[in-house]
């Protein structure tokens, strides 16, 4: 695919998607789902990447400023909302559980880490993707807004399911129900954010943060544990116990399992098969 709106680079093990529309503030459009969600599918797919990071382009001097604005004026014009995606847009994440087969939903079924890299502004549907991100690292004194409520539409993709469990009821109704702009700060005081870092490292930490994923946590390891995570969020415990020892069972008969011991007890870095 060409990619307009976005751009996608390997190094390491690690997928970096930027967010590009920098005269727009990287706002969201109908395209930039689309590439977005090919990208996703051909990381998820690569053997070589092991961690995915989402960030903004910083020329745009935000994360994602929400749906581009010029489109919502074209949809109100249409007399109503329209995504702008095709019909064969690509299902990353798809077909591991039924409850992630949905718009944005699908970041749960992708089998690699997804880190967001807030390095702007966040607003509406960048709010969304940094919600459904599984670790969220955030310049200091960046503004979040969910943004609906000025726009007579309800919370967004997914927000009043994800939020709750990030930060709380209390918290998440503030969010939703005001949709007010609360600052980084704010976000970190809630829980929704992993860490405040300086604007100017921000990246470098998220990079060495995810590549230290990518060198020291088996591949099957990191899949099994995030679609554990994500299915436990509904099931009860005793059923989320009795899944954790299945897997041990069959993860413990693997090569990476031998891989690991090994590893450890010559004290280097393990070669993961995957």
């Amino acid at each position: 695919m060409e990619l307009k709106a976005t751009r996608y680079e390997v190094t390491d093990g690690v997928a970096l998607v930027t967010l590009s529309r920098p005269k727009r503030r990287n706002a969201w459009t109908g395209r930039m789902h689309t590439e977005y969600r090919w990208i996703l599918r051909e990381a998820d797919a690569d053997p070589a990447v092991r961690v995915i990071i989402v960030t903004g382009d910083p020329e745009g001097a935000a994360f994602c400023a929400g749906a581009d604005l010029q489109a919502l004026e074209g949809h109100s014009a249409k007399g109503g909302y329209d995504a702008g995606t095709p019909e064969d847009i690509a299902e990353p994440g798809y077909g591991v559980d039924p409850g992630f087969d949905a718009a944005f939903a699908y970041h749960f079924g992708i089998g690699k880490p997804v880190i967001a890299a807030i390095n702007g502004a966040a607003a509406g549907v960048g709010l969304v993707l940094a919600a459904f991100a599984d670790l969220r690292f955030c310049a200091p004194g960046v503004k979040f807004t969910a943004a609906h409520g000025r726009f007579n539409f309800p919370a967004e993709f997914g927000l009043s399911w994800v939020l709750p469990r990030i930060v709380g009821l209390t918290h998440a109704n503030d969010i939703l129900l005001s949709s007010r702009v609360f600052t980084a700060e704010e976000a970190m005081a809630m829980g929704f954010l992993n860490r405040i870092v300086p604007a100017e490292s921000l990246m470098d930490e998220v990079l060495a943060y995810a590549r230290k994923i990518a060198v020291g946590v088996a591949p099957g390891s990191a899949r099994e544990t995030k679609r554990q995570i994500y299915r436990d969020l509904n099931r009860d415990p005793a059923t989320a116990v009795e899944t954790a020892e299945a897997l041990l069972a069959a993860m413990s008969r693997e090569a990476d399992y031998r891989e690991g011991v090994k590893a450890w007890m010559e004290k280097r870095d393990p070669v993961w098969g995957g």
